[in-house]
């Protein structure tokens, strides 16, 4: 009885667990994706006659064998060995040295050459690795009129920049003033320099080194008197003005300075004053008479 009733459990149980999992959507595999064929390549074998393979059949390995080199031929000469030769000297040795490189640091030239004067090959740099430029050698010379530190207030504080006013000048008639700013005197020197080559003026003057007439001149608040003098007399001037004309390569000439006492302001205003005169030759030219006339 219980084996019977045992057995129609089981069949009961298998009869439910076949219908549960018929119930379920049943999925098909699609074949409508179909990944390309490979490509069919021709095979390449290597065949055996392509291989170079030597063999060494009649040679022993663990034979020790003897270098028998060529014979030499007899007008065969052996090269000097480098310890052969004959010894340098260390004046030799440093004279090679120098032409390599320069004149030595230490003070001592084996070839004659100032050792305060770098050499063109070697740069010689100032702070920070910058190339310190040479001086310009275009026949003007150069005179510091004044350096004043300046400050500009900005959100973060002050910065401090240096002003340099510089006279440029060949004495020959051709004078120019300038004015640079930079953060260091020496970039603000260069600055001002290349600002006043800039501002080349020509100078009236007569065979006496004088001007042709008296002139005056004002920048700003600084008036300035110019008059010719004779021969002899010199320059009498003083500040910005007395440089302005030795600058300018004249050599008998009286000059005042009338209200302010600034030093570009002034250097202006006798620049202005010169831009004012005139020779003797245009003034007559423009009038269309002899110049011998011009003082009837």
């Amino acid at each position: 009885m219980a084996a019977s009733l045992t057995s129609s459990l089981s069949s009961t149980f298998s009869s439910l667990s076949l219908r549960r999992f018929s119930l379920l959507p049943t999925y098909q595999q699609s074949n409508s994706l179909s990944l390309p064929k490979p490509l069919n390549f021709p095979s390449i074998r290597a065949q055996s006659t392509d291989i170079d393979t030597t063999y060494f059949d009649n040679v022993d390995p663990d034979e020790i064998t003897t270098f028998d080199p060529p014979e030499k031929p007899e007008d065969f000469i052996p090269p000097p060995s480098f310890d052969d030769g004959p010894q340098e000297s260390e004046d030799e040795i440093a004279a090679a040295y120098e032409e390599l490189y320069g004149p030595a640091y230490s003070g001592v030239s084996v070839l004659g050459n100032d050792v305060y004067v770098m050499d063109s090959k070697v740069k010689k740099t100032t702070s920070f690795g910058k190339i310190k430029k040479d001086k310009v050698r275009d026949g003007f010379d150069e005179r510091v009129v004044q350096v004043r530190r300046v400050t500009k207030v900005v959100k973060g504080g002050k910065q401090l920049h240096f002003r340099a006013v510089v006279v440029v000048g060949d004495k020959k008639g051709q004078v120019g003033v300038g004015v640079g700013k930079a953060k260091e005197v020496v970039a603000a020197v260069q600055k001002s320099a290349t600002n006043a080559r800039r501002n080349i003026i020509t100078v009236p003057m007569t065979k006496y080194l004088t001007f042709p007439h008296r002139a005056d001149g004002d920048y700003g608040a600084a008036k300035v008197m110019l008059r010719p003098a004779s021969p002899g007399t010199g320059v009498i001037a003083g500040g910005a003005v007395r440089i302005v004309l030795e600058m300018a390569g004249v050599e008998n000439a009286l000059g005042k300075q009338l209200g302010s006492n600034n030093a570009l302001n002034n250097a202006r205003a006798t620049v202005v004053a010169v831009q004012q005169m005139r020779q003797f030759s245009e003034v007559a030219r423009d009038r269309g008479i002899p110049m011998e006339e011009l003082w009837k």
